[in-house]
Order: C-alpha cells, then sequence, then structure tokens
C-alpha cells in the first residue's frame, strides 16, 4: 500500500491564517538554509537580516504586490513560490521552497507550472528566476521546464539567472 498526498497549489488565502503560518515558516525555513549554504549561518530566523525577517514575519505585508503560490498536502503547507508584479513584460519567480520531508513529489515542478500558467494569464512575455549556482537539482529542475541560462540581471556572485518565454 503507497501513502498517497493530495497536493493542491492554491494562491495565498489572507484569510486563512493556518497558510499564513504556514507560508512564515516555510520561508523561514528558506532564509536560513540560504544563509548556511551561503557560509553566513544564522541560529535562528531573529538573526537573519531585516529584509528576509520581514518576510516572515509579515509575508502579506512583504509580498503584497506579487501572488504567493502555495503547496499542500492535506491540511498542511509544504511549498512555496512568490511571482512578483510585471514589470516590462517580464514577472520574476522568487523563494521556491518545499518543506524537505515533502522533496520528490513533483511539489516544486508543480510550483513552477503553475506561476506559469499565472504569468500567462496576466499577460507576461517573459518569467525569469535567479538560483543559487550549488543549487544543481534546482538548475537541473528549471531546465527541465524550459528555463534556460541568460546573462544576469543581478550583480552577487554565484548566482544563475534563467528565463523562459510564456
Amino acid at each position: 500500500m503507497t501513502d498517497q498526498r493530495e497536493l493542491v497549489v492554491v494562491r495565498r488565502s489572507d484569510q486563512d491564517p493556518s497558510v499564513q503560518d504556514g507560508l512564515s515558516a516555510l520561508l523561514a525555513a528558506y532564509h536560513l538554509q540560504t544563509q548556511a549554504e551561503k557560509g553566513e549561518a544564522v541560529a535562528d530566523a531573529d538573526r537573519l537580516p531585516d529584509r528576509y525577517r520581514a518576510e516572515i514575519l509579515d509575508p502579506r505585508a512583504a509580498f503584497a504586490d506579487a501572488v504567493v503560490l502555495v503547496a499542500s498536502s492535506r491540511d498542511t503547507v509544504v511549498g512555496c513560490l512568490v511571482v512578483t508584479a510585471p514589470v516590462a513584460g517580464r514577472s520574476e519567480v522568487k523563494r521556491l521552497w518545499t518543506a524537505p520531508a515533502f522533496r520528490g513529489q513533483g511539489i516544486a515542478s508543480s510550483l513552477v507550472c503553475a506561476a506559469l500558467a499565472h504569468a500567462a494569464d496576466g499577460g507576461v512575455s517573459t518569467l525569469r528566476l535567479s538560483v543559487w549556482q550549488w543549487r544543481a537539482g534546482a538548475i537541473a529542475m528549471y531546465e527541465r521546464l524550459g528555463f534556460s541560462v541568460t546573462e544576469s540581471w543581478d550583480e552577487r556572485d554565484q548566482l544563475v539567472c534563467m528565463e523562459r518565454a510564456v
């Protein structure tokens, strides 16, 4: 007998505190892991840079102009992705994260596909993203979904910039 998990990808629900709490927890895990991978580990979310703490404390305000997609399995928030508001026909994917216990189930791919559908519905011509070069699995997933490496728009070292026509 296999454990079939029902995965639902929805836009953020501002009225549902459990989604907000789950989203905050995912954002905290994302930022703590990223800081550690950059060699700048911190003990807890309270020690993250202000801009990251602001996202964790109030995702609604931090991403007010964006669309936040949330994946849930049963009643648990297991993944998230932010799509920025379009600028000159482009939107950007940010903060893609799947809870480690739920990886390998297609959640990240589902979120990216939902982001592509959202972008298409909004008349966006290009969806772009940046990813740390050491996240080879994420880069491979993006390539499978049609993204390709492009010239960097970000000056931070070790970032790979990618984009895809919508």
